[in-house]
């Protein structure tokens, strides 16, 4: 106890602040829109390198001790005895208050998922999980999304157009009325609009023009003149099939379905091959669409604004002039179901290979289309909107929650709903608030712009404050298209935040309020039945393959078809009515307990329940498969394991070090915690330029430095390709190597 007073006294007398997170509005120069400032300790305060705050670093440099601030004349030395009197009669007070006033336990153990948590009711008092489980339960209501969804919906809200402006406006304003601390953040971002005249073109053999009024954004501009082969998909597996039936793709353009894979996928695929352009629609067989309904998307094949690579587009700010490595440079452009009939029956050439549908013929030289794409280069001011609920032990830790609030058209399915989810999540757990729930951690509620363009207000925002986000975001919940159905449910999260999902699929009733969300979708194993790969035009993707924030993405779906309406204008809520059998009420009201069960699991407890296990089943499951490559293409030289091994040694020790440490105090709690949040980031490659491969996750990102990548490198050896080059993937496996050896070093606390 009397180290704890003299620790207490070293504080009053050092100056030594805890440290807090502020958000400052100031007003910028042009007396423009306010700009947000983060905080992230007292102005005299510096963060420590290792991700913790200087308060739980006992060996960093501190103010001058008393000692050494002290002259020694003799009018001093009475000062010091007097001081050391004062210091003596404080400190033996604070024993005896800490005797009968305890720091809250953080638990001397670890705990599983379906372990219960302590009452506590001494210095910070933590309600049952129960009673909050209960009263979230009773706060969300159905009845109060009518009301949103009619003050939400709009025609026309597309990013940095006057009707986004008003949304972010009513956001902001109910934000307010929730009691929240809220502002706002500008970017001037580069986006692709269709052409002034509103249309492209093409012409297919001696017909006549065709003008979709549909367009890809960021697509290369130019008029094409090639023959059309059909592809399927556009799947690296279906372009490897043309081509193993020796057919050459340079200088074709390519005729794609959609779906399966994002628009930019597609086209990036298709000019690795040395297409010339390619054509995208919606088949019949995929979307119950019109023959006339237009498709509306980008082909970025990365997020953000991808003039400021790695930047963030704040205040007309001016950088070199470089462009993201995920433009396409070819042409690409959407047509309509019918515009694609007139073509497919035309075509002639080989027969399509078994399996696909959608055309009979591939194609050939004499099947020559013309295409213009004229779309325009145009900058946009867009605004972020937040809201935050500040946590009583951790105020500077943040779980992030957040919803797209743009749309092609009504986007009622894509963005509506979430952003009606987000402010009914938000205004349940202010109130929550009111009746004695106190977060250990800060919630922070955020409203997107221009994710239509791929996420690009969300990774601006990621990309102005990633250096002190990585260290103080812990998890972010993604709200976009959390309803596009009612037959099926699926969840892509971060392998850590696993057990969390679980917990919150058997406690989350859907209709039957003896049945939970697990019951009804799960038929054998949830990871089969309901997980699925966080993609890349999913929004949460940036901020667990850029950002290292581990992320989930949820939502109701129609089975194994795609909603048919998104990146339509058909986009309406009675097109989402008709698809849920008028249930979309109640599908929202499950899906906001969905996401706060999860939300308040992740602020609640003492420790982030985090499942650190999981990443060592997908290391050692890649480590096994590359391995076999290696051996099967005999590839000279030693082998390493990935440090898999040492990641497993890591995560037991950490289970260790909480099942042995004296846990009693609050700063042991954080530290702990913060060797948990340390592993998504530090997954990331710190090997490759964010500019160049923005997603650096090796596990989860993409590109050459990750172990898809070595893998994908391995089987270029297999086909002869001129890429295989064995010295660069040994250099890439080293790196990949030491990127898993330093995360575990990390988590079982090394230095």
């Amino acid at each position: 106890q009397m180290d704890q007073a003299r620790s207490t006294i070293s504080k009053i007398f050092n100056g030594e602040p805890h440290s807090y997170t502020r958000f400052n509005l100031t007003q910028n120069m042009e007396g423009e829109n306010s700009q947000v400032e983060m905080k992230l300790s007292t102005e005299d305060e510096e963060v420590g390198g290792n991700g913790v705050g200087e308060h739980l670093n006992h060996n960093s440099a501190r103010l001058p001790s008393i000692a050494q601030r002290l002259g020694r004349t003799p009018k001093n030395l009475c000062c010091l005895a007097a001081t050391g009197l004062l210091v003596f009669i404080i400190g033996s007070l604070i024993g005896y208050l800490v005797q009968s006033r305890k720091a809250p336990n953080c638990l001397p153990k670890a705990l599983g998922f379906e372990d219960t948590l302590p009452h506590e009711d001494n210095v910070i008092p933590l309600m049952d999980w129960e009673a909050v489980k209960t009263i979230l339960n009773a706060k969300v209501s159905k009845d109060n999304f009518e009301m949103l969804f009619a003050d939400l919906s709009s025609s026309s809200h597309q990013a940095g157009s006057p009707g986004d402006e008003t949304l972010a406006n009513k956001v902001l304003s109910k934000f307010k009325d929730y009691g929240m601390k809220t502002w706002s953040d500008e970017h001037f971002v580069k986006v692709q609009d269709p052409p002034r005249s509103g249309f492209n073109s093409i012409v297919f053999k001696d017909g006549n023009e065709e003008r979709p009024s549909g367009f890809l954004s960021y697509s290369a501009c130019g008029r094409v003149m090639g023959a059309v082969l059909y592809g399927h998909y556009g799947q690296e597996s279906d372009l490897m099939m043309l081509q193993n039936k020796n057919l050459d793709l340079s200088g074709r353009v390519l005729l794609l379905r959609a779906g399966r894979n994002s628009f930019a996928e597609k086209v990036a695929n298709a000019a690795k091959l040395n297409a010339s352009a390619v054509l995208i629609y919606p088949d019949p067989a995929d979307y119950a669409l019109q023959d006339t309904t237009e498709l509306f998307g980008h082909v970025h094949l990365g997020s953000g604004d991808p003039y400021t690579p790695g930047f963030p587009s704040f205040n007309h700010t001016q950088f070199p002039p470089v462009v993201s490595s995920g433009l396409p440079k070819i042409p690409a452009q959407t047509i309509t179901a019918g515009m694609a009939s007139k073509i497919l029956r035309q075509l002639g050439g080989p027969v399509v290979p078994a399996g696909w549908t959608g055309a009979l013929r591939l194609g050939d030289e004499k099947d020559i289309i013309t295409m213009e794409v004229s779309n325009v280069l145009t900058e946009k001011k867009i605004s972020n909107v937040f809201g935050v609920i500040k946590g009583i032990v951790d105020s500077d830790r943040y779980l992030v929650i957040g919803a797209q609030r743009d749309a092609w058209g009504s986007g009622f399915a894509k963005s509506t709903v979430g952003t009606s989810v987000l402010l009914e999540l938000a205004r349940s757990i202010s109130e929550m608030m009111k009746e004695g729930f106190k977060p250990r951690r800060s919630i922070l509620f955020a409203s997107w712009s221009a994710g239509e363009y791929g996420s690009v207000g969300a990774t601006e925002w990621l990309e102005a404050y990633l250096s002190s986000l990585s260290m103080k975001a812990f998890s972010y919940i993604n709200l976009d298209s959390v309803i596009a159905g009612q037959s099926g449910f699926k969840v892509a999260a971060s392998p850590l935040m696993h057990s969390v999902v679980v917990g919150a699929l058997k406690e989350v009733h859907y209709s039957n309020p003896d049945r939970t969300l697990y019951d009804r979708f799960t038929r054998s194993n949830w990871e089969s039945d309901i997980l699925e790969p966080l993609k890349l035009d999913n929004a949460a993707y940036p901020f667990l393959a850029f950002s290292g924030i581990p992320s989930v993405s949820f939502g109701f779906t129609s089975g194994y078809k795609e909603y048919p309406y998104f990146g339509t204008l058909l986009d309406t809520k009675d097109s989402l009515e008709k698809a849920t059998n008028n249930q979309v009420h109640h599908l929202a009201q499950t899906v906001t307990r969905f996401a706060g069960h999860m939300a308040l699991r992740l602020v609640h407890d003492h420790l982030l329940r985090v499942d650190l296990t999981k990443y060592d089943k997908v290391i050692r499951s890649a480590v096994s498969q590359i391995n076999m490559k290696v051996k099967e293409i005999n590839l000279d030289g030693p082998v390493a394991d990935l440090a898999s091994g040492a990641y497993s040694r890591a995560s037991r020790s950490l289970a260790a070090d909480i099942k042995n440490s004296n846990l009693d105090d609050i700063e042991m709690c954080r530290t702990i915690n913060d060797r948990i949040m340390a592993v998504e980031r530090n997954f990331l490659s710190p090997y490759v330029s964010p500019r160049e491969r923005p997603f650096r996750h090796i596990l989860l990102g993409s590109g050459p430095h990750t172990l898809k990548g070595l893998r994908d490198h391995l089987d270029s050896f297999q086909t002869n390709s001129p890429e295989a080059d064995a010295d660069l993937f040994r250099n890439q496996f080293a790196l990949a190597t030491w990127t898993i050896q330093g995360c575990a070093n990390s988590l079982a606390g090394n230095f």
